[in-house]
């Protein structure tokens, strides 16, 4: 077979998935305009109720802004505590360092519901059931290893040398830190960072066993929507964060650009 016959046919496999992947997301939009109370496509017009109804009910606002607040304050803490582990690790890079780092990638690969039969046993027995703190400190353990690994990648190009000029100056260990490790880690710490406010911004399966009713973020109430009765107002949510996202990923574009 010839070569742009093969171009062809994974280009073609290439669009396939894509379609596959993509075209789900895109039957939301038309659903979030139904003029129904129910999910379903629009029988007479467009309408954007259920848009208006979710920038008018307190308990959708509500749950969106925690879901925001709690991903922000995780994504903080996972990116130093991440970065602190990564540097300590690439610094000693001995076999009891990349023990650790294993240790700590385990979390992806433990199933999640798995996951959060641990954090309900725990969390029972330290009072963090059903408060803002435990939610907080489960979904930084689970963004934690995404921290680690965009870090790690991120001095994987680190010259060594660089370390031992800086210390044979004069540069104390924690000088060369700051001006020499810190800055070649920030693109891995920038690019955690956002992993981490996804992990946590997109995380139910945590949330519904460590939580009852004093604490509800947007997946939480998206799927309790589901659960209840089948909302239109799920799909205009679910076309706002689509939204949000392909504005978000041309910005980064643009910036590369």
């Amino acid at each position: 077979m010839p070569i742009s016959a093969f171009r062809i046919f994974f280009q073609t496999g290439a669009w396939v998935v894509l379609a596959f992947l993509v075209l789900p997301l895109l039957v939301v939009i038309p659903v979030s305009l139904t003029d129904t109370s129910f999910i379903g496509l629009p029988r007479d017009s467009l309408s954007l109720q259920h848009y208006e109804n979710y920038f008018s009910d307190r308990d959708w606002l509500a749950a969106t802004w925690s879901s925001i607040w709690i991903g922000a304050v995780v994504a903080t803490l996972a990116t130093g505590l991440g970065t602190a582990f990564s540097i300590g690790c690439w610094f000693l890079s001995n076999r009891a360092s990349q023990i650790a780092r294993w240790l700590l990638i385990v979390p992806i690969l433990v199933p999640p519901v798995v996951q959060a039969l641990g954090f309900y046993r725990f969390w029972v027995q330290l009072g963090l059931i059903d408060t803002y703190a435990g939610v907080i400190l489960a979904h930084t353990l689970l963004a934690l290893p995404y921290v680690s690994i965009s870090v790690f990648a991120a001095l994987a190009n680190l010259d060594r040398n660089i370390i031992r000029a800086a210390r044979g100056l004069g540069a104390s260990v924690w000088q060369t830190t700051l001006a020499v490790v810190t800055p070649a880690a920030r693109p891995g710490m920038m690019t955690g960072f956002v992993f981490a406010f996804i992990v946590s911004f997109d995380e139910i399966v945590s949330v519904l066993f460590i939580t009852v009713r004093g604490v509800t973020t947007l997946p939480k109430m998206i799927w309790e929507g589901i659960q209840e009765n089948i909302d239109p107002t799920i799909a205009a949510v679910a076309t706002l964060l689509v939204l949000v996202t392909l504005i978000a990923t041309a910005i980064g574009a643009l910036r590369r650009s």
